[in-house]
């Protein structure tokens, strides 16, 4: 979490990379970033706990070269969205746009599968260092 409790960043994701979110529900959701910072993919599944939504992420990583994705026309405009389906009845992961054209949609799947391998290994949560709040002097400064 950062300092507002709306999110956690991974170490040196400040553009681009893996962040989790807390939603209005209190669960959690991650999300993936292109280096540029856009955000290229999201997970409509709700975790929680931040160590959940995490495990998730990297169990889809660890599979990012075996991913298939269904392309759909978006239900309410015009354009198309590619979504990896789940086990359970959500998806695991779908893009953040629409596309306007399938094939750009395609390839921007294609991007999201090499973006998610070039992911690092999450460290297990036992192995992170804790955050800690500065300490105050007892006379309050």
């Amino acid at each position: 979490m950062d300092a507002s409790g709306r999110g956690h960043t991974a170490a040196g994701a400040g553009r681009g990379g893996f962040r989790t979110e807390r939603a209005a529900d209190g669960r959690y959701r991650w999300q993936l970033k292109a280096p540029n910072g856009r955000v290229v993919a999201i997970t409509p599944a709700v975790f929680e706990t931040v160590g959940e939504a995490e495990r998730g992420f990297d169990g889809l990583r660890l599979g990012a070269a075996e991913l298939t994705a269904r392309i759909t026309h978006v239900r309410d405009g015009i354009g198309w969205i590619w979504v990896v389906p789940g086990s359970r009845s959500l998806p695991e992961v779908r893009s953040s746009r629409a596309y306007e054209r399938y094939a750009t949609c395609q390839n921007a799947f294609r991007r999201f599968a090499v973006l998610l391998a070039k992911q690092p290994p999450r460290a297990p949560e036992r192995e992170r260092p804790e955050r800690t709040r500065p300490s105050r002097c007892p006379d309050g400064r």
